[in-house]
């Protein structure tokens, strides 16, 4: 296997027919038998893969080259999950403007090839895997919890924590499902799972959710001006699922399907 034989796996599993911004090959590399994989992956941890002989080391967020720098534009894919829930595009696209503009800020002033920088130095391929695994958690948990409640209307938020808590990646976590607005008796009503889109759309997002008629959103985190604003809202609720849990879920799916296509995969970094 190569690195672009493994991105291409993840792409098709994912539905995408090419790297989304977030994601990307840093460093390709040939004859891939042993990798080492971990949420976040960066010069130490390339340093470790070589040290114990990996042939590839991969990053689920990204911390390099143009996956860092238009990590924002990446973002504007929730507006077709907002669209999904009945918000109407415009409002959408409105809506997610001002999260976009602060991401962009934050990574326009970023150190972006720090890590790229060591990896060619170091000779070690080197590539990350975001918003594919991202995709795949989200869609399995939303289908997840569907099922599952699809025939509950009275179904509560303390309800969806002890049904995420039947899934090994929330069930071994130290860090367990949380809700952040409401109470484990506040009715559910329905549910939006939103962990795909680069990262948290803002106070302006999970509003325009919950006017739309969405009762709970479950993510993996959550800022607290967002849990402040819901809060005055007084419309919907929260519930953090987690973030190391949630983002494993994706991962997990991926790193099966590159064993099975004969790759020894190595978990560290926050993989549950």
């Amino acid at each position: 296997m190569n690195t672009r034989q493994l991105m291409d796996i993840a792409l098709n599993m994912a539905g995408l027919e090419k790297e989304p911004f977030d994601t990307g090959i840093i460093v390709e590399g040939e004859n891939i038998k042993k990798l080492i994989m971990g949420i976040d992956m960066e010069t130490e941890e390339l340093m470790l893969g070589r040290e114990l002989g990996m042939d590839l080391v991969v990053s689920h967020h990204p911390k390099t080259g143009t996956p860092k720098t238009d990590f924002a534009k990446v973002m504007a894919i929730q507006i077709d999950k907002m669209v999904e829930f009945g918000i109407p595009i415009n409002k959408a696209q409105k809506a997610l403007e001002k999260k976009i503009n602060s991401v962009d800020i934050g990574t326009h002033v970023s150190n972006y090839d720090r890590v790229g920088s060591a990896a060619v130095l170091l000779k070690m391929p080197y590539m990350n895997v975001h918003m594919p695994a991202d995709l795949i958690t989200e869609r399995f948990v939303q289908g997840y919890l569907d099922e599952k409640f699809t025939d509950r209307p009275k179904a509560t938020l303390g309800d969806i924590c002890d049904v995420l808590n039947e899934l090994r990646e929330y069930k071994e976590a130290l860090v367990k499902p949380v809700i952040r607005v409401g109470s484990k008796d506040s009715y559910a009503g329905k549910i939006a799972v939103l962990m795909a889109g680069g990262t948290n759309g803002g106070s302006e997002v999970y509003n325009a959710y919950f006017e739309a008629g969405v009762g709970t959103i479950v993510c993996m985190h959550v800022p607290e001006d967002v849990i402040k604003s819901t809060k005055e809202q007084n419309i919907g609720n929260v519930i953090v699922a987690g973030h190391m849990p949630s983002d494993s879920i994706g991962i997990n799916m991926i790193i099966k399907e590159w064993e099975k296509a004969g790759v020894e995969v190595i978990k560290m970094s926050g993989i549950v």
